[in-house]
């Protein structure tokens, strides 16, 4: 019969040898017994971490998103551009698909994604299970290859040098924040710790 005591089991991602999971202090490593892989680092002090970096870029996103990402100056005429202009100026145009994947890869998976870590890391931070815990986790985790917000902001930069000898292109507010936003989101996937997640899950 199956004991719900049991030490949970994990696999070495090198040489595949099933082990017991053994409990971490912060700043602990695992390693296989046969190959010396780690097989699971606990971070240090993760959920505040996590939680400071996922609410700082979720006010750069506003940031990013209200105020002006580029003005192009050209015989005395101003033209402002905001974050979600490109997705309009691909619609128009009939483009829908591509429309649709910047939209979703410079918006609306960065959104997702920084809305669905607060909702799990600030009850756990206060020792309370968040609802549909695992299937919102999985949604992150599904989507966040998705949120691509530097291939974007690469795009940006080189129509900035093509566009910067025909007019005279000032950056905005904007476009700061949302390169800001790009470092605190790598920040909050680094301070994240996915062994939480697993761990409250196995508790309940």
């Amino acid at each position: 019969m199956f004991n719900k005591q049991m030490k949970p089991l994990i696999a070495c991602h090198d040489c595949d040898l099933l082990q017991y999971k053994v409990p971490l202090k912060p700043d602990q490593s695992a390693q296989c017994v046969r190959c010396d892989a780690v097989l699971s680092h606990k971070k240090k002090d993760a959920l505040n971490r996590t939680l400071a970096f996922s609410l700082s870029g979720l006010i750069l996103f506003v940031l990013a998103n209200i105020f002006p990402f580029m003005t192009f100056q050209f015989e005395g005429r101003a033209q402002i551009n905001n974050l979600i202009t490109g997705v309009f100026d691909l619609f128009d145009k009939g483009m829908l698909g591509l429309s649709f994947l910047v939209f979703l890869t410079s918006i609306m998976a960065p959104l997702i994604k920084l809305l669905g870590m607060i909702y799990i890391v600030l009850p756990l931070k206060f020792n309370k299970t968040p609802w549909k815990l695992k299937t919102v986790f999985r949604a992150i985790q599904t989507l966040s290859p998705w949120a691509m917000m530097e291939v974007y902001l690469l795009g940006v930069f080189v129509a900035y040098v093509k566009l910067s000898d025909l007019a005279e292109v000032i950056p905005g507010i904007a476009l700061f924040s949302f390169a800001s936003l790009i470092l605190t989101t790598a920040a909050a996937d680094y301070s994240w710790d996915p062994e939480i997640v697993s761990e409250r899950l196995n508790s309940n």
